[in-house]
């Protein structure tokens, strides 16, 4: 039999292999793991679908495989027993350590709603009889949908419901998506070869999947959303004081306390008085929905690229709980030990370049979200306050949003808001 990649979750149905655990002649058994693959974010165990010895191996560290794929043959004669082995892909980290599961979505884009990899391309005929319930072929049939171009997604191959629901949106936006060359929009030019080593001496790094999907997401965003960026500034010196004040409190209860929570604390409030910014733009349907959770992402720059995890229900938790789950998420996130499920179902996000440095910049709208706020450092300036000039901490702020759902208007009373939430923050939200 052959051992192939199966369908890791929606939208992500390819791979780099990092590591080959097994080799030919090697006995394993069903559910043991036989490679690594790097997925976008993430590196995902693949076990075994049966036991047996390996006769063939089909891939290599390097090569980049899709679902459906051969990754090993095996010869089931004199199979040894099978293994216990998890229902789905364990996300593991760098170091190899397993994490939660994600459930069935496996391992996943960062973030929500994201379009399947190979959407562009036409579902494959499967040359055996498709495997459905009554009821889905019973839906199938109506809507005159060839249940052999759909990948099924439960155990052996079944078909369910979902799986034709995702067929569905898959060919409503490949009919709404502009075909290059057609008329009025110009074909994209071919990338032109250049041999830089004719000036002098280069040398050349492959980019990573998650870097490939850095480029896109940030393509895509930057093709599709009408941008505008609100820059102001926001007095933090009555903020750092509570930070400074309660921090020695809160490294007693295992958290470091940092202005980032604040902000959170104070964003959450304002994202509640004008909820057009915790919203996402449904295309397809003509709808703006307003989403009634709050999760925001945090941005955390790590040595393979930009990471977003994200902390939920913001509005729910306490400074020191989001302070707890601040510090952990980061840390994970620079580990790659952050799972599929914490990287999606963002409703705002926040980078914070406050730790590097810089001052006003333009952050790029993550999408299907409608706005993202860009933090700089903070610096000691003159301010004119009541007739005086003081010397307090101004931080840059920088509000990108769309355009297409969101006026300038409301995004000029939203920073009005925010900045007022920041600088008149309680001290009693930040009190243990």
């Amino acid at each position: 039999m052959d051992v192939k990649l199966p369908k890791l979750g929606e939208g992500a149905d390819s791979g780099v292999v990092v590591n080959v655990f097994v080799k030919e002649g090697d006995p394993i058994a069903k559910g043991q793991a036989i490679l690594e693959l790097e997925n976008e974010k993430a590196v995902a165990s693949i076990p075994a679908t049966g036991g047996g010895v390996v006769t063939k191996i089909h891939v290599k560290p390097g090569d980049k495989i899709n679902v459906g794929q051969r990754l090993i043959s095996l010869n089931e004669s004199g199979k040894p027993a099978a293994a216990p082995a998890p229902a789905a892909p364990t996300v593991v980290g760098r170091a190899g350590r397993p994490l939660p599961a994600a459930g069935a979505h496996g391992v996943t884009p960062p973030t929500e709603s994201v379009e399947d990899e190979n959407e562009n391309e036409e579902e494959p005929v499967q040359t055996a009889a498709p495997v459905a319930s009554p009821s889905v072929r019973r839906v199938a049939r109506e809507l005159g949908i060839d249940l052999s171009r759909i990948r099924g997604s439960e155990s052996g191959g079944r078909i369910v419901l979902g799986d034709l629901r995702a067929y569905i949106q898959r060919l409503i936006k490949a009919a709404a998506r502009p075909v290059s060359g057609a008329a009025g929009v110009p074909a994209r030019p071919v990338a032109e070869p250049i041999d830089f080593s004719q000036w002098g001496p280069v040398s050349k790094k492959p980019l990573t999947p998650l870097r490939q999907v850095i480029m896109r997401r940030m393509s895509e965003s930057w093709n599709a959303v009408a941008r505008v960026t609100q820059f102001d500034e926001a007095d933090f010196t009555g903020l750092n004081k509570l930070r400074k004040k309660f921090a020695p409190q809160y490294e007693k209860k295992g958290a470091r306390l940092t202005l980032t929570p604040l902000v959170l604390k104070a964003l959450v409030g304002t994202l509640k008085n004008h909820p057009i910014f915790n919203s996402s733009l449904d295309e397809a349907g003509n709808e703006i929905v307003l989403k009634e959770y709050y999760h925001i992402g945090i941005a955390v720059d790590t040595e393979q690229g930009l990471i977003v995890p994200v902390i939920r229900d913001v509005d729910k938790k306490s400074v020191l709980d989001l302070s707890r789950e601040l510090e952990q998420l980061a840390q994970k996130a620079r580990e790659r030990k952050v799972s599929g499920d914490e990287l999606k179902g963002g409703t705002f996000t926040i980078s914070n370049q406050g730790a590097i440095g810089g001052a006003h910049f333009t952050p790029i709208v993550n999408r299907p979200e409608v706005a993202i706020l860009g933090l700089g450092r903070g610096d000691m300036k003159p301010v004119a306050r009541d007739g005086k000039v003081e010397i307090r901490m101004m931080t840059p702020l920088a509000l990108s949003y769309d355009h297409r759902v969101i006026d300038g208007g409301e995004a000029a009373r939203f920073m009005v808001d925010l900045v007022t939430a920041l600088q008149d923050f309680k001290e009693a939200a930040v009190k243990l």
